[in-house]
């Protein structure tokens, strides 16, 4: 403290000062939860952790304790886990940014190997990748995969979900970390905040939708909403307070009967409105390109009840629902039983929708004071209700079984392998049934085949047909809820490429991969064998470069390929083997041009082509993206076709950038994979400059709209390049692909559009 001035000396004792305090809440809400009080244990860990941590400083300049405080206090308030997930929050950090390892943590709790070991291992889980288990495989495969493909961040999500197989509190304290670091974005850079949304909204919001952590999800949606959308999000937040008043009314109006005669019944219940959240309202707002004012669902009400002795939850929503329909109108193709089928994320509720006061639509939600709390905390909940058997433990254990498949079967790709994992974390499923009446999960648009798949991979792999309800129908038939399949399989199939067009499940396509690479390698051992034959009968001794030299002259680069097709009888004439060697051709020289360049490219490395090689863009300071540098320095992604003027983000892919929209899934995709390689972006001096944008156009189809149509896109002075439009039953929609300058033109031509008589709705669409 000797060379301290008093200012720092009063920060300092005012940052410790803070932290006891947090920490002091920390053990008040645990003292408060239903969990074995172990105070003393959290005190033993706090005190490490501090050290560990000491004078150590998050981005934000605080105390870096700060941070597994507040991931401690998630974990123990929002998600309502015991003294070790507590412990193991506090520790997240310990060996990944101090000089204690493993062992070090497990000798904090002394004679207690037990709970010292659970603690290190899910320490150790929720650390990153720095060598680790996956690093001896990366090295084999890096000389066959692209760079795109050795993405270090892959492997730290692959080392958590090999984690998360043996304890599930890895991935609820790794929520809890996103949770904390999403509230603390602020204080980030551009690209790191690019980085952080784009891996949350690709994969962390869906895992917490997954594990049924509704609160959790909904709170990391609208955060990244917020960071990547500021606007929007402030313009929707702005709005919502502006009908809050309204929405009020609407409620009390509606509850007021309700109300009465529950009580009346003898329920105690809790009536509220939820609103629906930022990131929802703006998803609709985009896709179907409606303003806020034509949101309509904007809240539902939610009743949730105490449970009584003597009636199931089930039978009671049911008395809750007739009492509702005494008084309103039902809309009864909006009725949705989430009690008897649950989601696959264990979610429970019975949904209705009817007519209330002043014409009004109202969704109702009823459920149960624990169906509301697997909701809102997921997991968590689970174990509070343990002692019932519910059946949500039954789907958790179905979706770890499904990560644990693909895990075991993953494909020489990382990234595939990641994107499997995403395919199980699915927003809708449907229930379908077995021939004897079993019950099995699917997602939403699922196949025959992909039934096939679930019931067991030889039944996938020699499915020829299905039988759905009886009826016969082909292998790539979409399923629903509520069929019955069973599957028609041969001896004789075999999977085929085109499967993959109509599967939806991870396990089938790592089915169909595994299925595909064992015919591969079969039909080339049986080529090679063929080969070699001709070979032998030749008198030849079959040298490697003898027979690279056969796969030239038929257009091959490597020998599997060259013997595939012998297999497949896609080599003609092979036999001429004498012929074929003694032929001198360009093939013979390109072939060894590029053996020459795959050797060179092992041994130099990819390093030109890696971003951390010799640096062409600073990443440190947004990249501006010119009239000038346009498809020199930068391209535009073809996926959303930015214009000048959107919000954008770049990727950098092999020394050049390519530009896509913030929001746009495939950038959200690649961000949350390659997050070294995000920049930031500014748009400058396009003037005089075209992009491609298109229209879409709703209405009712009179005479002479076209023409209106057509006359305002001229007031713009922009060139139309297409206009497609499609009329049914008096209603007509249209797609317009124009030149224009920037984002301003599409916004003020698609007011403008909207304004004409007749037509509902105008707005830009990616294409």
């Amino acid at each position: 403290m000797k060379n301290m001035n008093t200012t720092e000396v009063v920060n300092q004792e005012a940052q410790e000062q803070l932290v006891q305090e947090t920490y002091g809440k920390l053990l008040d809400e645990y003292m408060h939860s239903n969990h074995r009080q172990k105070a003393d244990l959290i005190k033993k860990t706090f005190d490490f952790a501090s050290k560990a941590h000491y004078n150590a400083k998050r981005h934000s300049g605080g105390p870096y304790i700060m941070h597994p405080l507040a991931v401690a206090r998630i974990v123990c308030n929002e998600m309502g886990l015991g003294s070790t997930s507590i412990c193991s929050a506090l520790l997240h950090d310990v060996i990944e940014d101090t000089i204690y390892n493993v062992d070090d943590i497990k000798k904090i709790y002394g004679e207690d190997k037990v709970l010292g070991n659970k603690i290190g291992e899910i320490v150790e889980g929720l650390t990153k990748i720095s060598g680790g288990i996956f690093a001896e495989q990366a090295v084999k495969q890096a000389a066959q995969q692209d760079e795109d493909q050795k993405s270090k961040q892959v492997e730290n999500f692959r080392k958590l979900f090999l984690t998360m197989n043996n304890d599930i509190r890895v991935v609820l304290i790794k929520l809890a970390d996103r949770l904390h670091n999403m509230r603390t974005l602020d204080v980030m850079s551009q690209e790191k905040k690019h980085k952080i949304t784009g891996e949350t909204l690709f994969l962390y919001a869906p895992l917490a939708h997954r594990l049924g952590l509704h609160a959790i999800k909904t709170e990391l949606e609208n955060l990244c909403l917020k960071y990547e959308k500021p606007e929007a999000y402030q313009e929707i937040d702005k709005k919502l307070k502006e009908k809050n008043l309204i929405l009020k009314s609407l409620f009390n109006k509606f509850a007021a009967p309700v109300d009465r005669k529950l009580k009346i019944m003898g329920f105690d219940y809790v009536m509220t409105k939820r609103i629906k959240s930022h990131f929802s309202i703006w998803t609709k707002m985009e896709t179907r390109g409606l303003p806020f004012e034509e949101v309509y669902d904007l809240f539902a009400v939610r009743i949730v009840f105490e449970s009584q002795e003597g009636f199931s939850d089930k039978d009671l929503c049911w008395k809750i629902y007739s009492a509702i329909t005494d008084i309103y109108m039902i809309k009864p193709d909006r009725i949705r039983d989430f009690v008897s089928n649950p989601k696959s994320n264990g979610y429970q509720a019975l949904h209705l929708t009817v007519m209330g006061p002043d014409g009004q639509w109202f969704e109702v939600q009823i459920r149960s004071r624990k169906m509301d709390d697997i909701d809102e905390r997921g997991l968590a909940a689970h174990w509070k209700y343990k002692d019932h058997n519910i059946e949500e433990d039954a789907e958790l254990g179905k979706l770890l079984d499904t990560i644990k498949v693909i895990l075991e079967k993953p494909t020489p790709d990382l990234i595939d392998t990641l994107d499997e994992i995403k395919l199980t974390l699915y927003e809708s499923d449907i229930k379908v049934f077995t021939p004897k009446g079993d019950i099995k999960t699917l997602p939403k648009g699922a196949s025959a085949l992909d039934f096939a798949y679930e019931l067991h991979s030889n039944i996938g792999n020699t499915a020829i047909a299905a039988k759905v309800n009886h009826v016969l129908v082909p292998i790539s038939h979409q399923l629903s809820s509520g069929d019955q399949i069973e599957i028609v399989t041969s001896k004789t199939q075999i999977p085929v490429e085109e499967w993959f067009n109509f599967v939806k499940t991870a396990k089938a396509r790592i089915d169909i991969t595994t299925a595909l690479k064992r015919i591969r390698r079969e039909n080339a051992q049986q080529g090679k064998a063929k080969l070699l034959a001709v070979f032998a009968k030749s008198e030849i001794e079959p040298h490697s470069s003898l027979i690279d030299k056969v796969a030239a002259y038929y257009g091959f680069t490597n020998r599997e390929d060259l013997y595939c097709a012998i297999e497949k009888g896609d080599v003609p004439h092979y036999e001429n083997v004498k012929k074929i060697l003694k032929t001198k051709s360009d093939l013979f020289r390109m072939f060894a041009f590029l053996r020459k360049k795959e050797k060179g490219k092992k041994e130099a490395g990819t390093a030109a082509e890696q971003p951390d090689g010799e640096p062409k863009f600073d990443r440190k300071k947004p990249f501006l993206l010119t009239k000038a540098g346009l498809n020199r320095d930068y391209v535009l992604a073809e996926c959303c076709k930015p214009i000048s003027g959107d919000e954008t983000v770049g990727f950098i892919d092999r020394n050049k950038l390519v530009v896509h929209k913030r929001m746009c899934p495939s950038a959200i995709n690649r961000n949350s994979k390659y997050g070294d390689r995000i920049i930031a972006t500014v748009w400058s001096g396009h003037a005089g400059l075209s992009f491609e944008a298109t229209i879409k156009v709703e209405g009712i189809d009179t005479i002479g709209v076209l023409s209106s149509i057509s006359k305002t896109i001229l007031e713009f002075n922009v060139n139309i390049i297409r206009l497609v439009i499609k009329t049914m039953d008096g209603i007509f929609e249209g797609n317009i692909k124009l030149n224009v300058h920037n984002v301003e033109d599409v916004q003020q031509l698609c007011t403008k559009l909207s304004k004409i008589e007749n037509i509902t709705s105008a707005f830009r669409i990616s294409e």
